[in-house]
């Protein structure tokens, strides 16, 4: 059921052979994120690989956090490593899309609520139209990158 997990505990058995300090320490915790995730509810469940992806999409996201946070420190090393973890993690993830198909995306959405709603809908849908484009871009564009695009259309 969960390709990727068990695709991730390839790797590192692999990297670990290699000695690649850097991917085995990034896949260990990777892994531990995602055994984490499994444990948190009142019972123990399989991850699908959509939200292996998720856990993973998060940890990029904290890894590139505290490389911003090291960086304004003064600790350049630090946020190297913070930034060859979040490498090491990103070639799991789905590419990211374009600029161009992320505005692509966010139309179809913009045009479904509008044809919901029956009218051009405004900032107090931006809401509902984020929905319907996070639905459309499956964690292939961050959240942030999304929510400007949604509010470029509903501005636009």
């Amino acid at each position: 059921m969960a390709e990727l997990k068990d695709r991730l505990q390839a790797d590192l058995t692999t990297a670990m052979k290699a000695r690649e300090k850097t991917t085995v320490a990034t896949l260990r915790m990777a892994l531990a994120a995602i055994t984490n995730a499994e444990v948190a509810g009142d019972q123990a469940v399989q991850l699908s690989d959509d939200e292996v992806l998720k856990v993973l999409a998060r940890e990029v996201k904290k890894r590139k956090e505290a490389s911003t946070a090291f960086a304004d420190a003064g600790r350049a090393e630090q946020a190297q490593q913070e930034l060859d973890e979040a490498a090491v993690l990103t070639g799991y993830l789905p590419a990211q899309l374009s600029d161009d198909e992320l505005a692509a995306l966010v139309a179809a959405a913009y045009d479904e609520v509008a044809a919901q709603v029956g009218a051009a809908p405004g900032m107090k849908q931006m809401g509902q139209v984020m929905k319907a484009a996070n639905a459309k871009v499956a964690g292939r564009a961050e959240g942030g990158r999304v929510a400007a695009a949604v509010k470029a259309k509903l501005a636009g």
